[in-house]
C-alpha cells in the first residue's frame, strides 16, 4: 500500500530518473549519497521533494528514515525549492570573527529578506536567490569566505559581494 501511494506522488518520467540512477550506482560505496546528489542535481529547483525520498527508498530499500537522515544531515541536500543562484555564507570562528556576519546580514537587506536566525537557508519570493549558512567551508585562512553559484569566494569585503548579486540580479533581467 505505501508503495502505491508513493509512486503515484511522483510523474513516470521523474520513476524513471530514479530508477535509472538507482540502478547505475548502486552496488557502490556511498551508493546513497551520490544518488541523493544525482536526483538534486537534475532537479529544476535543486531539491528533493519528499516525494523523491519516499520512492529512493522504495527502490533502494533503504528504510525511510535513513533516506530522510541522510539528506537532513549534509548541508549538501536541500529538502525545500533553491534559487537561480545560490549564495553560501561561512559561519565558522574565523569568518565570524572576520565579519560574515555583517556579509550575511547585508546579502538578506539587499535580497529583502528578513530572519533573525543565524543558520538559515532562505529564498527570495522570485525564487531568484537562496542565501544560505554553513559551519565551515575548510578554507579558514581566506575568511570571510562566500560561495557564490558553488565558486569560492575569499577575504570577501561587503562591497564585492554587494556588487556581485547586483551583476546576478542584472544578468537574470536580460
Amino acid at each position: 500500500m505505501t508503495n502505491a501511494i508513493t509512486t503515484s506522488a511522483l510523474r513516470p518520467e521523474d520513476q524513471d530518473l530514479i530508477d535509472r540512477i538507482v540502478t547505475e550506482k548502486a552496488g557502490h560505496p556511498g551508493a546513497l549519497l551520490g544518488i541523493l546528489e544525482t536526483l538534486q542535481e537534475h532537479n529544476r529547483h535543486k531539491y528533493l521533494p519528499m516525494e523523491t525520498l519516499d520512492y529512493v527508498a522504495v527502490r533502494t530499500g533503504i528504510p525511510q528514515s535513513q533516506v530522510y537522515g541522510v539528506a537532513t544531515f549534509f548541508a549538501l541536500f536541500n529538502l525545500e525549492p533553491q534559487g537561480l543562484h545560490t549564495i553560501s555564507i561561512c559561519r565558522g570562528t574565523a569568518c565570524h570573527t572576520r565579519g560574515s556576519r555583517a556579509l550575511l546580514e547585508r546579502v538578506k537587506l539587499q535580497l529583502g529578506l528578513r530572519d533573525s536566525g543565524d543558520k538559515l537557508t532562505l529564498t527570495t519570493p522570485d525564487g531568484r536567490f537562496s542565501i544560505r549558512t554553513v559551519a565551515c567551508f575548510g578554507q579558514c585562512a581566506l575568511a570571510p569566505v562566500v560561495e557564490v553559484d558553488h565558486a569560492i569566494r575569499g577575504h570577501v569585503k561587503e562591497q564585492a559581494l554587494i556588487r556581485e548579486v547586483e551583476t546576478l540580479r542584472r544578468r537574470n533581467a536580460e
